[in-house]
């Protein structure tokens, strides 16, 4: 059997003496040095044992104050379904483990933004070419939840009464029932979900420290002929979400 990481073993001990009260929720840990010292390993080693637990949801990293038990945070449930109810297309269901929702979000929208290269592959479109980029900050109970930065080509929404996604007859309809509404049928949407840490700007934001996991979720919508539509990059806090899909069965 290979022998476990040293740096496990260590994370191991420390979350049992955590769960066991040894350090009160809010309470300061000793310093990695002087845990490091105690447990006779190195300071990486130390260190990576508490970053294990930061990711675990069990300790916080204060810049210039050291290292905290951390504050139990309720856990969201996001359901992605074609099925549920209609809401608009880049609003997940969150459900909190004991039942409600929340379904507010806050939008910023700015049009003729030239495409970045990256945006144009998604979109099929050439770097550069104008679309309406929207920022949307979704809340459950006022606090912030998911982030999410939306691109739209204004080849295809320019001179219609949808090109604000939060403007106009439709506003927060979503993708699919604004595009429906000028003649372009939604056929498919795919998602690719990657780990990642939290930049500085997404944890202003969303309450959380710079370096803690958040889901990204790279989402591209499409018509029936297979032209993208709209594109965006959700972030969602790992430690604030268990994020559930849910997909139809097609019948014979």
């Amino acid at each position: 059997m290979p022998r476990e990481a040293p740096y496990l073993a260590v994370a191991d001990v420390l979350r049992a003496r955590i769960l066991a009260g040894e350090w009160e929720i809010g309470e300061r840990l000793p310093s990695r040095a002087r845990l490091a010292e105690e447990y006779r390993v190195g300071r990486n080693v130390m260190q990576r044992a508490m970053d294990r637990l930061i990711i675990d949801g069990l300790l916080e990293g204060r810049a210039g104050s050291g290292t905290y038990v951390r504050v139990p945070r309720e856990r969201l449930r996001l359901v992605r379904s074609r099925h549920r109810e209609r809401r608009p297309a880049l609003l997940p269901l969150l459900r909190r483990e004991g039942g409600g929702r929340a379904d507010a979000w806050d939008s910023h929208s700015q049009v003729r933004v030239p495409a970045p290269e990256e945006i144009a592959q998604r979109l099929d479109i050439s770097p550069g070419d104008l679309c309406v980029n929207t920022h949307y900050e979704f809340l459950a109970d006022g606090h912030p939840v998911q982030l999410s930065e939306s691109w739209e080509p204004m080849a295809i929404t320019d001179g219609t009464p949808i090109v604000l996604p939060e403007m106009g007859p439709l506003a927060g309809k979503g993708v699919v029932e604004r595009m429906r509404s000028i003649g372009v049928v939604i056929d498919t949407v795919v998602e690719i979900p990657r780990p990642a840490r939290a930049t500085q700007a997404q944890a202003n934001l969303l309450g959380i420290s710079v370096g803690d996991l958040v889901l990204q979720i790279e989402r591209t919508i499409y018509d029936t002929n297979g032209c993208p539509v709209e594109t965006a990059d959700m972030v969602i806090p790992d430690v604030r979400r268990e994020e559930v899909y849910e997909f139809g069965v097609d019948r014979p």
